[in-house]
């Protein structure tokens, strides 16, 4: 009896990290090389009511999800060390895709910032006297 206790202690202990797979260490693996700026992304802001692109953005980058502020928090390395933090706000009308291009022969200091046009309202300023 006491044999079939510690075969069923050991088994259950071989079980408990079969959760561990290989798409798991891969996704943690890819997080951690793109939060190292070493992975090339592609982000994505949509208007889900119009069905726009806003704006896209390309480059290495590390982006953090701030369910708090409700925000999404995209950081460059522009240089060796010096790093630019873009903050774009989320709503139930906007929502965000980040693509994993992996890693190319590009600068790793440079990103794009490319706007939809279509996107932005105009506006005229008046002097107040």
């Amino acid at each position: 009896m006491i044999l079939l206790a510690i075969i069923l202690v050991f088994t259950m202990g071989l079980c408990s990290g079969c959760n561990d797979t290989e798409a798991s260490r891969a996704s943690y693996n890819l997080s951690q090389e793109a939060d190292n700026f070493n992975i090339n992304r592609q982000v994505t802001v949509i208007n889900c009511i119009q069905g726009d692109t806003i704006f896209q953005m390309t480059g290495r980058m590390a982006i953090n999800k701030d369910n708090s502020d409700n925000q999404l928090e995209v950081t460059v390395e522009t240089s060796k060390g010096v790093y630019e933090k873009k903050i774009i706000g989320l709503s139930d009308n906007v929502t965000y895709l980040v693509d994993d291009l992996g890693p190319t022969q590009v600068d790793q200091y440079s990103y794009t910032l490319n706007y939809n046009p279509k996107m932005w309202l105009p506006v005229k300023f008046k002097n107040v006297d």
